[in-house]
């Protein structure tokens, strides 16, 4: 297989199975239709089906991506995006009306003993993350620099989710310029265009709309790219961009007030 095949077939594999998803789930999704719709920034009812559709559809590129990479790749890239997916997903479930946002909101309610849905995703996303980074990388500054690009990026995609359409082209935009590179970072970067291009027509419709699942599976899929085609420079500037991007993203989430600044299944943060 030739790098620009291999690219097309990830890409290929990503968007199909993100689209046979989504269209499983709108023919019949498991439990209560109020389960699946929410009120996006303008009031009008959309579904969170892209959600998982993109999640599972860029851990399928994932395992394709990593095929001819070293054997711990592809299982490493596909659980981190289903990990980041899973805990959108539980945040998307249970944290729709809590009102706090930012880090320091959800740590210090953890403090209290109380666990919200944006400390499962701080704390599982930056679990999985570490794993993943272990497996990625061999030095021990490598793999702290590789979490916190995986972890910042799906974080940071999550920041973007606030209007339709607005994560998806974020990502296609970030993503595309790295098909461009050769061997398995081309790939990878194929993995997130796949599954983004194939949902963004509908969130741009406001017929669904990513999520938490969605956004943070996206951007872990991203961040894995950067981490794949990258050294020890490359991964401390990609770093240093996502904790500036969270840190501003989390300082606006939790200054923002009234509707205009409402995420479209709640106001996004960071955590």
């Amino acid at each position: 297989m030739t790098v620009s095949r291999g690219r097309t077939a990830v890409c290929v594999t990503a968007l199909a199975t993100t689209r046979a998803v989504y269209q499983a789930l709108r023919t019949r999704a498991p439990g209560t239709s109020a389960r699946w719709r929410r009120s996006n920034y303008a009031g009008r009812t959309v579904d969170l089906y892209a959600g998982p559709a993109t999640a599972l559809g860029a851990a399928a590129g994932a395992v394709l991506a990593g095929s001819s990479s070293a054997a711990r790749t592809a299982p490493a890239a596909a659980l981190v995006v289903l990990a980041a997916g899973a805990c959108g997903a539980y945040d998307d479930a249970v944290g729709a009306d809590d009102p706090r946002r930012g880090f320091r909101a959800h740590l210090g309610a953890l403090r209290r003993g109380e666990v919200t849905g944006g400390a499962v995703k701080l704390l599982g996303i930056g679990a999985a993350s570490l794993g993943a980074a272990a497996l990625l990388k061999e030095r021990p500054a490598d793999r702290l620099l590789a979490a916190v690009v995986v972890a910042g990026a799906a974080h940071c995609v999550n920041l973007l989710d606030v209007r339709p359409g607005r994560a998806g082209l974020g990502v296609l935009a970030l993503a595309a310029p790295g098909l461009l590179r050769r061997g398995p970072a081309g790939a990878f970067a194929a993995v997130p265009v796949g599954a983004a291009a194939a949902v963004v027509l509908d969130d741009l419709g406001e017929r669904t709309m990513l999520g938490d699942a969605g956004a943070h599976a996206l951007g872990a899929a991203l961040g894995v790219a950067a981490v794949v085609g990258n050294g020890r420079a490359g991964l401390a500037v990609h770093a240093l961009g996502v904790i500036a991007a969270t840190a501003y993203g989390d300082r606006t989430s939790r200054s923002a007030t009234g509707p205009a600044t409402a995420s479209r299944s709640h106001p996004h943060s960071p955590a």
